[in-house]
């Protein structure tokens, strides 16, 4: 639960900017996203695979 301490003279549209700013970092929501639909291991782990073999394609080896 994301707990909020409005302070002194603070505006409701800071306080809301802040409590954004804070959920926005827990990861909620892309966890959410995540779960909307089932995909399966295999295909998770092509994708990761796909995404290693491109990083390395792109940024190269450390020992070249």
């Amino acid at each position: 639960m994301i707990i909020i301490q409005i302070k002194d003279n603070e505006s409701v549209d800071r306080a809301l900017k802040r409590f954004k700013k804070k959920f926005e970092r827990t990861g909620v929501l892309k966890e959410l996203r995540r779960r909307t639909f089932f995909q399966k291991p295999s295909v998770t782990e092509r994708k990761m695979k796909q995404k290693a073999v491109y990083k390395l394609a792109t940024y190269g080896q450390p020992n070249e």
